[in-house]
Order: C-alpha cells, then sequence, then structure tokens
C-alpha cells in the first residue's frame, strides 16, 4: 500500500518548509489546529534537523496526522559530497522532480559558510562563469533552496559533527536571485525567523549580475548584506562579460544602486573577478574610482577561477596584489576573496553540475 508520505512526493502537496512562522501559524488556525504548533514545529526542524513526524514528541497526534495527509515534509536528497583539499564540501542536491543543483559549504577560522543556489542554471549567461554554460531550466522554491539548507545541516550532523552549524549564508550559487525575486525574499524570511534558523541580516548576504528593475525592489526585501557583481569599470569590457549590460548598462545599474536603503554603516560589495590582461590594469582602476563611493562601497577582488575550456585566465599573484594595493591608496576597503574549492570545481563561478559517483559521500 503506498503510504501518506510517499503520496505527498508524488503529487504537488504544499511543502511545510514553504511558510514563514506566521504563515504557519495562521494555517493551523484555519484548520482547527493549534497555532502554537507551528512554533514547536520550526523548532524541530530548524533547530533539531529532525523533520519526520514522529519524532515530534510535543506536537499532538491530530496535528501530525493532518502534516502527513496534506503537507509535504520531504526535504531535497544530497547524492552526491566532493571534499577539496581546503576543506571546502560541494553537495550535489536532487528535487523532488530530479532536477539537481550545487550547493557549497566554506570552513573559515570563525564561520562556516553556505553557497546556496537559487535557480536550476542560469539565464544570465556570464562569459566568465562555468554555470552560464548551463542554461536556465527552472526556478527553485523557497522549500527548495531552504530544502538545500537544512539537507546540508542534517548531512552535516549526521556526517562530520552533531554540534556543527552554518553560521552565513551567501546567494552566490547556481542561478541569478533577483531573477527569482519573490521564492529567494520568502526564503530569506524564513532564514531570519528566530524561532527557526535565526540568521542575522548581517550574515546573509544577496549577491547579483545587476537586474535593475529587480534592485529598484529591494526596499521591500529583508535588511541583508548586497552584493553587485560588477567586474568591470566600462561598458565595452562588462558587456563581453555580462550580456545583461547591453540591456543594463553601468549608468542605469547605479542609479539603481543609489537608491537601495542601506542601514547605518552599511556598505554594498562590488565583487570584481580580475582577468589576466582584460580588466586588470590601471585604466580599471580609475574607472572604478570615478564610479564609486568611497564610504558607502566595499572591493571584493576575486582572481579568477579557471574551469574546463575557459578563454580567461587568471593573474599572477603580484599583480593580484598590486590590484588591490592601488585601491587601497586611493581609499577604497578592498579584499581578496581567498578561492576555495577550485580543485573539485566548488570555487566562484565554476558550479555547472559536474560530479561522479565514485566520490559520492566523501
Amino acid at each position: 500500500m503506498t503510504s501518506k508520505r510517499q503520496k505527498n512526493l508524488e503529487t504537488n502537496t504544499p511543502s511545510l518548509f514553504s511558510f514563514t512562522l506566521a504563515e504557519l501559524r495562521e494555517y493551523f488556525s484555519s484548520n482547527s489546529l493549534s497555532k502554537f504548533s507551528a512554533d514547536q514545529i520550526f523548532g524541530w526542524c530548524y533547530k533539531k534537523y529532525m523533520f519526520e513526524v514522529d519524532c515530534w514528541s510535543n506536537v499532538s497526534n491530530k496535528t501530525k496526522a493532518h502534516i502527513e495527509q496534506y503537507l509535504d515534509n520531504h526535504i531535497p536528497e544530497v547524492v552526491w559530497v566532493g571534499l577539496s583539499k581546503d576543506g571546502t564540501r560541494k553537495f550535489i542536491v536532487k528535487m523532488k522532480d530530479g532536477e539537481t543543483v550545487e550547493s557549497v559549504i566554506i570552513p573559515s577560522k570563525d564561520r562556516l559558510t553556505m553557497c546556496i543556489s537559487s535557480q536550476v542554471g542560469c539565464a544570465i549567461g556570464c562569459t566568465f562563469c562555468y554555470t552560464g554554460t548551463m542554461g536556465f531550466k527552472r526556478h527553485l522554491g523557497s522549500h527548495e533552496i531552504i530544502g538545500q539548507y537544512l539537507a546540508l545541516s542534517k548531512w552535516l550532523i549526521d556526517n562530520i559533527d552533531q554540534n556543527l552549524r552554518i553560521s552565513n549564508i551567501v546567494y552566490m550559487g547556481q542561478g541569478e536571485p533577483l531573477h527569482n525575486f519573490d521564492n529567494v525574499k520568502k526564503a530569506t524570511e524564513i532564514f531570519m525567523e528566530s524561532k527557526g534558523a535565526a540568521l542575522g541580516q548581517r550574515k546573509i548576504t544577496l549577491s547579483t549580475s545587476g537586474l535593475v528593475p529587480q534592485i529598484e525592489k529591494l526596499a521591500s526585501f529583508p535588511p541583508v548584506n548586497i552584493a553587485i557583481s560588477l567586474h568591470a569599470s566600462n561598458d565595452d569590457i562588462r558587456d563581453e562579460l555580462m550580456p545583461i549590460n547591453k540591456r543594463y548598462d553601468l549608468q542605469r545599474l547605479f542609479q539603481a544602486i543609489d537608491k537601495i536603503p542601506l542601514k547605518a554603516f552599511r556598505r554594498i560589495t562590488y565583487e570584481y573577478l580580475l582577468i589576466k590582461d582584460f580588466n586588470d590594469g590601471q585604466s580599471d582602476i580609475k574607472g572604478l574610482c570615478r564610479l564609486l563611493n568611497k564610504s558607502k562601497s566595499k572591493i571584493n577582488l576575486i582572481p579568477f577561477n579557471e574551469y574546463p575550456d575557459s578563454k580567461f585566465k587568471r593573474p599572477k599573484e603580484d599583480k593580484i596584489l598590486w590590484f588591490r594595493d592601488q585601491l587601497i591608496k586611493a581609499g577604497y576597503v578592498c579584499t581578496i576573496r581567498q578561492s576555495k574549492g577550485n580543485d573539485i570545481l566548488a570555487a566562484c563561478g565554476q558550479l555547472n553540475g559536474t560530479w561522479s559517483e565514485p566520490n559520492k559521500n566523501k
């Protein structure tokens, strides 16, 4: 006999993880169930990472029976894990319909950062990005974005350390987050819920390639960190790197950026991909100085991560340091992103669904 859980997996049953806490309280109330059950379930799922209703000892049988019949508490499946020599882990995560996305866990001294995907593939088509070669398949639902976080959190607890927790999230995986605005916004609201994952505003970074109409809507988005994929200081170079610039050029982009509501002492991070003999010269530095407000900007240099068949190359280390130092001398906050996971194609711009069965659960 087909179980209720199997039926949920085979139908379009609403996901338990598509609800904010307020929405779940209202849903239970409208179905003659205790509103407080929502708080209890958020605790089980987002703090203890226990998703099976049989484990929820303080939730009523009536509520659990309702969830089994009418809601889907399935999370995506981790089907492959690759371990880099620097400790970075790349995960292939399979959704209910069989589509897969990549997520990355990046360890550092004081944090454990998850690079999360927002789409299957990407429609932007940046010429430097391996993900861009995939094309676009579909948006991820808010529950699938949340599901990546839950699946990886559970995997870390079960396989590495039961006390290990993801501390930061960056929307820098596969896809353009603002192309999937509503689902990313809702997922972010759920991440920030204090009775759930309780990730603070400064622990979440939203990165965009420059979708101007969506940037103009950021006033309605939770006040998280904002990162702009800039990569060039003039339109000719940016056109070649990012086709989106042909529609929303630098003038339009910065008109929209100027309208982003920033909290006190916050800066916008500008991601700048350094490519050998392409955008790493003195004229590029002067262009950045013309574009960026020193008091509201932070520049994050990303030395190009090479991947199979890429036409671009990474600058030498002394050129990277020179570029950074010139910007610091000009009065900017400027850092170099330390690329991690390069050996398993898990670094920035390398996510392409590349995986193989032998490394499963490594």
